[in-house]
């Protein structure tokens, strides 16, 4: 079996157990504490982008597909979920930690990412009118076809507890698993080291900006281009910094599967990407 073939099964498994056990737990929840969990939601909201930006830093691939989850569920806001994805860590920090000459860099790149997640988290939700948490017992049957399912959450028996969450989780699996297979193969066959290389050589001050596009691409193979470039000495600080901010990971993956409203995924990813070029560039004027 080809690496890229072997990575792309293993990476999408890797990500099945957690997101069972979270579409369980959101399934018992709204069906049994649609108000208590409404209540707590109000109440935390407020902290929500602080929680999740520093949830986002342990290094996994997981917490984006997570954080895109609630988010299309409207259990999180748009500052949370766009805090996540700036905070999330992956592959980044092993590389460099397997590197001794170049751990100087993961203080500063964690530090970075979590406090640009926090302050853009709160920012967003502060500046957007259209970003608020939506209560279970609010919605009408006209809102709540959910996903892969198209099930109502008010008119459910007790089966369905285990089976919503088992065909919701098949039903990203095998998107995820679809997708990794495809990436991974083009980036083993097109060399992405090279390729990101022969992109970045010519062109310095826009580093940032290239590489924040390159991050949109859903594959934890991008993170490692960048910091293999980063120690090389190819690309910038702020050019990896730039690229490992609009790195979410799977979540993005997610977010433009299931989200119903494209025009939200589309504003998303646009905040996202902006926020990293222009944190990016700054990053390289001042480093």
């Amino acid at each position: 079996m080809p690496d890229w073939l072997c990575d792309a099964i293993v990476d999408s498994f890797h990500v099945l157990p957690l997101l069972f056990i979270v579409f369980l737990v959101i399934e018992f929840v709204e069906f049994f504490y649609s108000e208590k969990i409404n209540f707590f939601m109000k109440k935390s909201e407020k902290s929500a982008p602080l929680i999740g930006s520093l949830a986002a830093i342990i290094p996994q691939c997981g917490f984006s597909v997570i954080a895109s989850t609630l988010y299309i569920r409207r259990f999180i806001t748009k500052g949370t979920l766009i805090g996540i994805y700036l905070a999330t860590s992956d592959e980044a920090i092993p590389i460099l930690l397997a590197q001794p000459t170049q751990t100087h860099y993961i203080f500063p790149i964690i530090g970075i990412k979590l406090l640009i997640g926090i302050c853009a988290g709160y920012l967003i939700d502060l500046i957007l009118k259209d970003n608020k948490y939506i209560p279970i017992v609010e919605e009408t049957d006209e809102d709540i076809h959910e996903g892969c399912c198209h099930h109502s959450v008010s008119h459910r028996r007790k089966r369905e507890l285990i089976y919503h969450p088992i065909k919701h989780t098949l039903n990203i699996f095998i998107f995820i698993l679809i997708i990794t297979v495809i990436l991974n193969f083009v980036l083993a066959v097109y060399a992405e080291h090279s390729v990101l290389h022969l992109l970045l050589g010519k062109v310095k001050f826009l580093e940032p900006v290239i590489t924040a596009f390159v991050g949109l691409i859903p594959n934890c193979a991008i993170s490692i281009a960048l910091t293999m470039l980063l120690i090389k000495g190819s690309i910038s600080f702020g050019a990896v910094m730039s690229g490992l901010l609009s790195n979410a990971g799977l979540g993005i993956l997610v977010l433009c599967r299931h989200n119903e409203n494209f025009k939200d995924t589309l504003k998303v990813i646009g905040i996202l990407l902006g926020i990293s070029i222009v944190s990016g560039l700054l990053i390289q004027i001042l480093y």
